[in-house]
């Protein structure tokens, strides 16, 4: 049976992984029938390429994506498959932004002056 997989290669901490063709049983980094395409989710921005007509070919052959790849290839054909997260503020930043507010809204006390 064959399935379309990722086989990691690059260096500790600095995954990149190709999208294959191989047997079920085989190795998961061996020899491979066919490569289809490339990912490397520690770029900034995050690489995708597939060769979606070599994809569509091992389909119609009986090869079987594993649940990552097929998520990867469905994300792959949106407009931008990976955007860009807003930054969250830290839990400091809030708590102090939160004093902030706290502190505008308090009413000023009233100081009386008196002249001598």
């Amino acid at each position: 049976m064959l399935k379309i997989k990722l086989a990691r290669f690059g260096k500790r901490n600095q995954p990149h992984y190709r999208i294959i063709v191989n047997e079920a049983r085989s190795k998961r980094d061996g020899q491979y029938m066919a490569e289809l395409g490339h990912y490397a989710p520690t770029d900034t921005p995050k690489l995708l390429k597939v060769d979606f007509e070599a994809y569509k070919y091992w389909i119609s052959k009986g090869a079987i994506p594993t649940d990552t790849v097929a998520a990867i290839v469905k994300r792959s054909q949106i407009a931008v498959p990976f955007p860009e997260k807003k930054p969250k503020p830290s839990k400091k930043s809030v708590a102090k932004k939160l004093v902030a507010d706290e502190d505008a809204k308090a009413p000023k006390p009233v100081v009386e002056e008196t002249k001598e």
